[in-house]
């Protein structure tokens, strides 16, 4: 007997057979009789027939042990009669991939020598075993549902980065993902597969055919008469593109669809199945049969009732076959056939798994009576076993093989021991993937059973004039309401199959959350939580490296989702046995996490740069507020890490990297992180000496942390002990002294946060395609019935193509509806929204204590920004229409909370990341675009709205500041000169790419915000002046780069020869055309709320910003109204790219500025500014007189006023006609008011007489006294000291960007009034 973790052992190495002398001692209270009776029932004879028990020879464990040899002997084939090599193969057992000779490109290959992954172009590999005669049959499991070619080839064919299997003579091969079969030429076959399934590969070389299944389904005979004879041998074999993987069955383990005739290429071990499968006959009796010794009889009972209560016949005849079972229980095929198959059919019953407790009892026996590597290797394939099985089962309706599978996980998981070593030693560091938490998408919804389901469908048929669905349609029929609701129920129907199965994922994460099982060893959860952290470690340092090592994302959002309920439910679990801690619906993660050292970021960016940088930097605040103190040296220590990592290279990191992460088994070099070595080397280098917080009238005690690799993290250096508060030490001054959780928990939380910003959020915005296709087949539908109504009854071939057309689209909706469905359930369900606005709050309290620790706010990692950005889009864009967000709870208190945090933080010093802060950026300007967030926005605090607009008005010059510009002009949309519009006018005939963009949303302006922004510019004269010149200048960049663009399409477009634009060039002119109308737009808001900073001539910069202003409207009036200009032309070609420049969104801008400027304000006002634009050099009154048509118009006074020779333009508005009109604002009556239309006609007729008067009162001028830079108006200014003259507005602008003079390059020190002296 031996003692191992607390549990008595019997072990083989100290097993001693009774003798004689120590029967009597040995058999206690079972006589002879009553002995030989129980062993001859437990091991019974398959040879002899029933006999009478009396004739029986007496059997006692002296014997037992020559018993059961003869037993296990019986059956088995005699050596001499053994065939290694069976007739029609040849090669060596085991079989596996050939990796030394027969492979073809880069792939990766499993420890196994089964399971591959392609690395390059398009790589082939294939078996060490021919077949040439029989047949033969080898599975393929799909791991990723992209580009293969799976099959056969001779050892003739050789294959390259471009062909592969099937695409060379002798080779034959099926393509799930195109659905085709290959032999040099290809053709359609099959179905198309998904992650998930399995494909068999059958070839029958006696009738010359190869023939395909897909989960067990014949796909038919792919390819007959395939070439058959001597020298001609076939291979196993696949050929796959970049990151696709397969794992490859050839009989190691039993095939899951066996076909009859066919054999697996591996020979199944006969022998040791029949000794398996006889020893376990012998396990079931010992569990069926009770001794009655009182009684000196044997009794049968139900095996479920069995208990481990240590009686010794009992345990000495469990010894005897424990001693032959327990080395076969080491082998996978002999795990899966015998020993899985067992345990499932002692749950067969249903009931919850608490009901049965012989799994446990059997586990406390595999402990007891096998070695202990016999025992971890059985588990482990045990385990692995359940995860194939679970991961390759089909969908069926009531997902009744996902939840046998798991509620055997769930059995094994709650015994203890195993347990722990699983987790120490197998989940997580050979089950990467997560897959029990993982609910596969049936591609094929018939095979999945969803018509069983879902026999009713429904799609959306009422659009709106966007050609968004609308949610509740008035006008909707019964019929069309009975289909909805029948559809709906079986949508209900689905969920509630899928939340069976989601609870039992929950069950398991549960059990690995444990943190009371301490009895043996550290408590579940500590382990669960160092190999979690590790797992986002390798998932956040492979990203773009090693893209093959990464959880898939679909099997990150699944897994989410679980980890939130079970967190939730163990928080809240302690909150109730703590009432003075918060409860998980107010969970946040405290900041000193952050800066403490004690959770490892690895290499993700903080909020402030790197971490040694800021270690350096922000030292002296984290002692003063946090009792932080780090030693210099290790600063120093830690800068040269960071210097000679920068000097090594990857291949150096890996071995080390690969040498950290250990495990039960040696991980291939490639999964090995290359930044673990860092991070190791960082935290054994740089040890951080911390103190708790000061305590009144005593001296801080200083607490020595050791920094240890997260793997070798205790529970003390978790949760604290003794005054150390573990994950929480270095509490700031300004975070409450209040419970929060469980530390661990917290550690847990944040992961949950990093998880979803890994690959989350971008895995539910892939999902969101299946309902895009809903719709657009909806609408297409909806488009055909109207033309088959359309459509006269004499054009029958007419309406029999769009009958057919029908019925596609219906076929295909039928099918995507109730794909929907299981999307719906399992990823954008009601709980499923519940549990990422948990996630949004959790970062957004997070932040908001973060931000109250002042500049070690800098030290939160940049993850928690993202997170509360992109789970607030998810929540809006993905969740919907399916759900709302205004049923969540407290969302318009949530909605405020997080319009304060980008308000605050878009412009916070704090923060260095320029991608975070254009996130931050654009965040704030998808927030405005939308009535329910821009209100939000307009509740937080007056003093946070105010500083919000003062840093959206810092000059542009200093920042990006294409997204500012944007924010501001969303500000204003709604308010300006025909600028109520959603979508330009010229566009409305055509279908947006996607209605629910930002920019496509109906104005919605903040009367609020204009008039802070205001009463800055009013109050703040200097910032209102670097402001308004950035505009300008940036206004005068982007219309120029348009001018220079157009010009250089109009060539091309030009040319005879046949040529393309180059696409980027067309689209970045479109945005810089777009950035022209959106500044002009600003200019357009700031000359109606503040109209003074252009009009009144006592603000020191006043006329020179109206001289620009001007200067820049008649340019852009100028290049857009000419005759036959280039405008015009470019206008005309219609170009994709350039759909969004017309004339009518930036006439229309500087329009509204004229306007404002010249009509709508008093007198004096009107007059400067009429003076400075008519004193412009460029001014041009035809080019005012084009914005109301050409003659002949109803354009009033224009009419009178307009040159003759006016050419016809492009038209705007009225598509292409043979006769081409000038653009005019009465042309679009729906948006330009009739109150807007007399303006123009007003400000026309004023400049009409303002111009004639200036022409009668202008006296000539000579050209001597004309500036010399501009020659439009006269010298007005002496520059001191040199004496040289210019206009006034000429040197103000030089001033505002340079100190020297024009012409002799002096400093200038001051500029004089100048009056040409009067003539002698």
């Amino acid at each position: 007997m031996s003692t191992k973790g607390g549990v008595t052992a019997l072990t083989r190495r100290n097993y001693r057979l009774a003798s004689d002398v120590d029967k009597p001692r040995s058999t206690g209270i079972v006589n002879e009789k009553l002995l030989s009776d129980y062993l001859h029932h437990v091991f019974p004879s398959t040879k002899q027939g029933p006999t009478v028990a009396s004739l029986r020879k007496p059997l006692g464990f002296q014997d037992l042990g020559s018993h059961l040899e003869k037993l296990l002997a019986e059956g088995e084939a005699p050596e001499a009669l053994r065939d290694p090599f069976a007739e029609g193969r040849l090669g060596p057992q085991p079989v596996v991939l050939d990796h030394t000779s027969g492979f073809e490109g880069l792939l990766f290959v499993d420890d196994d020598l089964l399971g591959v992954i392609g690395h390059s172009n398009f790589s082939s590999i294939r078996a060490t075993t021919c077949v040439f005669k029989g047949k033969w049959a080898y599975e393929v499991l799909i791991s990723s549902q992209g580009l293969m070619q799976i099959g056969w080839c001779t050892l003739s064919c050789r294959f390259n980065q471009e062909e592969g299997v099937g695409d060379t003579p002798d080779s034959y091969a099926y393509d799930g993902n195109r659905v085709r079969k290959w032999n040099v030429t290809t053709t359609n076959y099959g179905k198309s597969w998904a992650a998930g399934d399995i494909v068999s590969c059958l070839i029958d070389l006696d009738e010359g055919t190869i023939t395909f299944c897909l989960n067990g389904q014949s796909l038919g005979t792919a390819f007959g008469g395939i070439k058959t004879g001597p020298g001609v041998a076939y291979f196993p074999a696949i050929s796959l593109s970049f990151k696709e993987s397969v794992a490859f069955n050839f009989g190691s383990r039993p095939l899951r669809y066996p076909a009859d005739g066919y054999l697996p290429l591996q020979d199944p071990p006969t022998a040791d199945l029949l000794k398996a499968h006889r020893l376990l006959g012998c396990i079931k009796n010992v569990l069926s049969t009770s001794i009655d010794a009182q009684d000196e009889k044997l009794l049968e009972k139900d095996s479920a009732a069995w208990r481990l209560h240590g009686e010794p016949t009992v345990l000495i005849a469990l010894a005897h076959i424990f001693n032959h079972f327990a080395p076969l229980m080491c082998k996978v095929y002999l795990v899966e056939d015998v020993l899985m198959n067992f345990l499932l059919g002692i749950l067969e019953g249903g009931g919850s798994v608490d009901e049965h407790p012989l799994i446990q009892q059997l586990l406390d026996l595999f402990w007891l009576l096998m070695e202990d590597h016999e025992v971890n290797e059985c588990l482990k394939q045990l385990m692995m076993s359940l995860l194939r099985a679970y991961r390759f089962s089909p969908i069926i309706p009531d997902l009744g093989f996902q939840i046998h599978y798991l509620r055997l996980t769930t059995a094994i998981l709650r015994h203890e021991k195993s347990r722990k070593y699983l987790l120490n030693n197998v989940t997580f560091d050979v089950l990467r993937s997560v897959v029990f938490f993982y609910i596969k998408t049936p591609l094929r919804v018939k095979e999945a059973g969803l018509e069983e389901l879902i026999p009713t469908t429904w799609w959306p048929t009422h659009f709106d004039k966007e050609g968004k669905d609308e949610r509740e349609p008035k006008d909707e029929s019964s019929d069309e309401r009975l289909r909805r609701r029948a559809y709906e129920r079986g949508c209900q129907r689905l969920k509630k199959r899928i939340e069976v199965v989601e609870d039992l994922q929950v069950q398991i994460l549960k059990l690995l959350l444990n943190n009371k099982d301490k009895t043996t060893g550290e408590a579940s959860r500590y382990i669960f939580l160092n190999k979690f952290r590790k797992f986002l470690q390798e998932n956040a340092s492979n990203r773009g490296q090693h893209p093959t090592a990464l959880c898939p994302p679909e099997y990150m959002v699944c897994f989410l989702h679980r980890l939130i309920t079970a967190v939730r439910s163990s928080w809240d679990e302690g909150s109730r046995k703590f009432p003075s801690s918060l409860s998980s619906e107010d969970a946040y993660v405290p900041p000193q996490l952050f800066y403490n050292g004690k959770v490892d970021y690895f290499d993700l960016q903080r909020l402030g740069g790197l971490l040694s940088h800021l270690k350096k930097t922000l030292k002296d605040d984290l002692a003063s507020k946090a009792n932080i103190v780090i030693d210099p040296a290790e600063i120093q220590a830690a800068s040269m890490d960071d210097l000679d990592e920068d000097e090594e290279s990857g291949a150096a990191q890996r071995p080390f990297g690969a040498a950290a992460m250990g495990g039960a088994l040696a991980r291939p070099s490639w999964l090995s992180s290359p930044t673990l070595g860092r991070a190791n080397r960082f935290l054994s280098t740089a040890a951080v000496s911390l103190m708790t917080p000061r305590r009144p009238l005593s001296q801080p005690e200083k607490v020595k942390v050791r920094t240890l690799a997260v793997e070798q993290r205790t529970e003390e250096d978790i949760e604290g002990s003794h005054g150390n508060d573990g994950l929480l030490l270095g509490r700031p001054q300004e975070e409450p002294d209040q419970p929060i959780a469980d530390k661990s928990l917290l550690e847990i939380v944040d992961g949950i946060v990093m998880m979803y910003n890994l690959s989350v959020h971008q895995q539910l915005g892939k999902m969101v395609v299946v309902a895009d296709e809903v719709h657009e087949y909806a609408v297409a539908l909806k488009d055909t019935e109207e033309k088959i109504a359309r459509c006269p009854a004499r054009r029958a071939d007419i309406l029999e193509e769009l009958h057919k057309s029908q019925k596609v689209f219906a076929e295909k909706l039928n099918h995507l509806s109730r794909r929907l469905a299981w999307i719906n359930a399992t990823i954008y369900s009601k709980e499923k929204m519940l549990d990422v606005y948990w996630l949004l709050c959790v970062c957004i309290r997070t932040i908001e204590h973060a931000d109250n620790t002042a500049s070690l706010f800098a030290f939160t990692p940049e993850f928690y920004l993202n997170v509360a950005m992109n789970a607030y889009s998810a929540l809006k864009n993905y969740f919907s229409p399916a759900n709302s967000m205004d049923e969540l709870p407290g969302y318009e208190e949530t909605l405020t909370q997080l319009a304060a945090i980008l308000a605050k933080h878009f412009a916070d010093p704090r923060i260095v990341g320029t991608d975070i802060k254009d996130s931050l950026m654009q965040a704030l300007a998808s927030y405005v675009c939308y009535p329910q967030s821009l209100r939000a926005v307009e509740r937080i605090p007056e003093e946070q709205r105010v500083a919000m607009m003062r840093n959206l008005l810092a000059p542009y010059e200093q920042r990006p500041w294409a997204q500012t510009n944007w924010i501001l002009v969303r500000l204003w949309r709604g308010c300006g000169f025909g600028y109520r519009y959603t979508r330009l006018p010229h566009l409305l005939k055509t279908k947006p790419e996607d209605a629910n963009l930002p920019s496509l949303q109906k104005p919605c302006p903040s009367l609020l915000l204009q008039r802070h922004m205001a009463e800055l510019l009013s109050l703040d004269k200097d910032m209102a002046a670097s402001f308004l010149n950035s505009v300008l200048n940036q206004l005068n960049w982007a219309f120029s780069e348009f001018i220079g663009m157009i010009q250089e399409i109009q060539q091309a477009a030009e040319r005879p020869e046949r040529n393309f634009v180059d696409t980027r060039q067309l689209k970045v002119c479109a945005t810089c055309f777009d950035l022209s109308v959106s500044l002009l737009r600003v200019l357009e808001m700031t000359v109606s709320l503040v109209p003074e900073i252009f009009l009144d001539w006592t603000r020191p910069s006043a006329e020179l910003l109206l001289r620009r202003l001007a200067q820049l409207l008649n340019q852009v009036l100028n290049r857009v109204t000419a005759e036959k200009n280039l405008f015009d032309r470019v206008v005309n070609l219609r170009l994709p790219g350039l759909e969004s420049v017309d004339h009518y969104p930036i006439l229309v801008a500087v329009t509204g500025i004229l306007v404002r400027v010249l009509v709508d304000g008093d007198a004096q006002g009107t007059s400067r500014a009429a003076s400075v634009l008519l004193s412009d050099p460029c001014f041009q009154l035809h080019s005012i007189q084009h914005l109301l048509g050409e003659p002949g118009d109803s354009s009033g006074s224009s009419a009178a006023c307009r040159p003759a020779a006016a050419a016809p333009l492009a038209p705007a508005a009225a598509g292409s006609s043979s006769e081409r009109k000038h653009f005019s604002l009465h042309a679009y009556a729906d948006y330009i008011s009739l109150e807007e239309k007399q303006k123009v006609e007003d400000m026309l007729e004023f400049l009409t007489e303002e111009s004639k008067q200036a022409a009668a009162s202008t006296a000539p001028t000579s050209e001597e006294d004309l500036c010399p830079i501009c020659y439009a108006h006269s010298i007005s200014a002496v520059f001191r000291p040199c004496s040289h003259k210019s206009c006034k507005a000429c040197i103000n602008q030089h001033l505002m960007n340079n100190k020297d003079c024009f012409f002799c390059k002096a400093t200038i020190t001051g500029v004089e009034d100048y009056s040409k002296p009067p003539p002698s």
